[in-house]
């Protein structure tokens, strides 16, 4: 079995990679390496350019016939960036995605599983949100998204594509066998931003402390990226099951039911490395919010899946990660 991973050299795209390649599943990169890293895909099949590209969609699909489904993590994924270009996120994560999927149908190709993102959801009074929670995306990120996922039940609906939306929560830890992990040096997100001051030996700042939450900080569902890959794997192992010829288009929650605060993360990081972290309290940024963490009941329904991998488990990681990525990858 062939695999399209679109955005396969970037964290998430590289990480279900690796799962595939365990599984026995051959995977097929196409990346523009605008976020993405070459070095994730050493010894893997790998066309560098863009998935708007059709030519070299059609040239993909001519030297691979054998590829059956496509998963589209290929996105910019940046709020605070989204919210000072807003026109550069509605071209990459909307149109670009749009021009994938023609292509797609053009080659037949009707399996299509997609990176969408809990940012959609509002917050409600007690964070824990399905798939049927009210979507009130505070960013233009997150706009893409909900854009994303309309526009493809659009295309469902009116041709044989199937779409399975995968609605991430906030990945966090690497490949256990470090073959492939976050390559940004200088991460948004909070344990990057964590490990960041830890390496520098600089405070961490904590962006929002007066959230309706129980300690004020935003709550996140931290999931282990391998945990995530290894809901791609049976998202694509159960697809043609969990769709019908009447219901084209499915979302699904991956995270792993539990929400932590940022000041709770502080508190298992700190548990793990030899020097705890120094905290500053700052405003909220642009397109944040109070967060969510996922109901899972429906992804145990469909997938037969839920998480195995702990907070502590991802710090772990992503501190194994980070000691070797400058190795690696360089600066």
């Amino acid at each position: 079995m062939k695999v399209l991973i679109a955005g396969g050299a970037g964290y998430i795209g590289s990480t279900i990679a690796s799962a595939c390649l365990d599984a026995g599943v051959t995977p097929v990169i196409v990346d523009n390496l605008a976020t993405g890293r070459r070095e994730f895909t050493r010894d893997r099949i790998f066309y560098e350019g863009g998935i708007e590209n059709g030519d070299l969609i059609d040239r993909v699909f001519q030297e691979h016939p054998e590829i059956n489904a496509v998963v589209l993590c290929a996105a910019l994924i940046n709020v605070p960036e989204s919210v000072s270009d807003p026109v550069g996120y509605y071209r990459d994560n909307v149109s670009n995605s749009l021009s994938l999927v023609s292509h797609l149908i053009r080659h037949g190709c009707t399996r299509l599983v997609f990176s969408s993102s809990a940012a959609v959801y509002r917050t409600g009074d007690t964070l824990e949100v399905d798939e049927n929670a009210v979507m009130d995306p505070l960013s233009p990120y997150a706009r893409t998204k909900v854009v994303c996922e309309w526009m493809f039940e659009d295309v469902a609906n009116a041709s044989p594509l199937g779409v399975l939306s995968l609605r991430y929560f906030n990945p966090i830890g690497a490949d256990p066998d470090l073959r492939t992990g976050l390559q940004l040096p200088r991460p948004s997100h909070a344990l990057g931003k964590m490990i960041t001051a830890m390496e520098e030996g600089v405070p961490f700042e904590i962006t929002g402390t007066d959230y309706p939450t129980r300690d004020g900080t935003g709550v996140r569902d931290y999931i282990h990226v391998w945990d995530l890959a290894a809901a791609h794997l049976l998202a694509l192992e159960k697809f043609d099951e969990i769709l019908s010829s009447n219901r084209r288009h499915e979302v699904i929650n991956l995270g792993t039911g539990r929400g932590t605060t940022v000041r709770e993360l502080v508190d298992a990081f700190n548990a793990v490395v030899d020097t705890p972290l120094t905290v500053v309290e700052a405003p909220r940024r642009p397109g944040d919010s109070a967060g969510a963490y996922a109901s899972r009941a429906k992804a145990e329904r469909l997938l037969g899946w839920t998480a195995s991998r702990s907070v502590t488990d991802g710090i772990r990681d992503s501190l194994r990660w980070a000691a070797l990525r400058s190795d690696l990858l360089g600066r």
